[in-house]
């Protein structure tokens, strides 16, 4: 006989899904573009995406600005492939900042719906804002298209790579722990079902296909493995700047276990896993995003 508690628990549960459903489903179209393109069935998956922008435009959660913005991108990311040289560099290092401009929501005209408004995982807690967000997820798509080699995974992992890789994440929390950084928390928030489709393919898929997926791939093309590896840990630890120099360096080791994960396997999966697992780890064990 199951506990009152959990009964409640999965009621609060399915009660928060029926209350946000009304409002997130067109989510749930740019999500199955997502898995559509991520298991190499490109034509499906950029053809919801076209429906995804669609239903954006007829309900305004984009603007003609911002389609014609997510538009460009995409065009130019699908040319990259095809030109060599300087132009191919140039051409890089403009997608590069058009992944900025849409990872860090500068370009006004997108309505990043707010389904979390200062809520707490537990109540030793912090309190954090989630928006399920539309610019960012068009990072995916354009590094798709411009290294598509990214998902050609590799014949014979590298084990020791993918272990240390594996290792360094309960490494990273007994830092965390030690520094203060997290407390032991165990909780399942109503909202944790929400948090996970969100965190899994609006922030972790986009994420590691920039940062392990294209950047880690086109350093490594340049400037050998170790040195991809490397760069791309440091860079996605610096683009969590804003929340201090403790989040930089343990978003570098984060960074560095993803990035051997895809070292070891050149499955996009891999890393985007293993980010995945770390976030709901930390959601469901410790004091999320922190302790008060």
């Amino acid at each position: 006989m199951r506990h009152h508690g959990a009964h409640d628990k999965d009621e609060a549960i399915v009660t928060f899904l029926l209350s946000v459903m009304p409002i997130v489903w067109p989510w749930l179209v740019l999500i199955s573009a997502q898995l559509m393109v991520l298991t190499r069935r490109t034509g499906i998956g950029l053809s919801l995406l076209v429906l995804f922008l669609s239903i954006a435009s007829a309900t305004g959660l984009m603007s003609p600005m911002a389609i014609a913005a997510v538009a460009f991108g995409l065009v130019g990311a699908s040319l990259l492939p095809h030109l060599k040289g300087w132009p191919a560099v140039a051409g890089h290092l403009l997608l590069i900042l058009w992944c900025l401009v849409m990872g860090a929501h500068l370009l006004p005209g997108f309505e990043n719906l707010k389904i979390l408004d200062q809520v707490q995982a537990g109540t030793g807690s912090a309190s954090f804002t989630l928006h399920l967000n539309l610019d960012k997820p068009m990072v995916f798509f354009a590094v798709l298209l411009a290294w598509p080699g990214m998902l050609r995974g590799n014949t014979q992992i590298k084990r020791t790579a993918l272990l240390a890789g594996l290792l360094l994440l309960p490494g990273l929390f007994l830092l965390g722990l030690s520094f203060g950084a997290v407390q032991p928390e165990f909780t399942v928030p109503p909202w944790w079902l929400v948090f996970a489709l969100s965190n899994l393919f609006l922030t972790c898929l986009t994420e590691e296909a920039f940062f392990r997926g294209y950047l880690q791939s086109a350093i490594s093309s340049r400037f050998g493995a170790v040195g991809g590896v490397i760069a791309a840990s440091l860079l996605f630890g610096l683009a969590h700047v804003a929340g201090g120099p403790a989040l930089v360096v343990f978003a570098s080791i984060l960074g560095l276990a993803c990035g051997l994960g895809y070292y070891a396997t050149r499955r996009l999966w891999v890393p985007v896993m293993m980010h995945f697992g770390f976030n709901l780890t930390h959601l469901f064990l410790f004091t999320y995003p922190g302790p008060l």
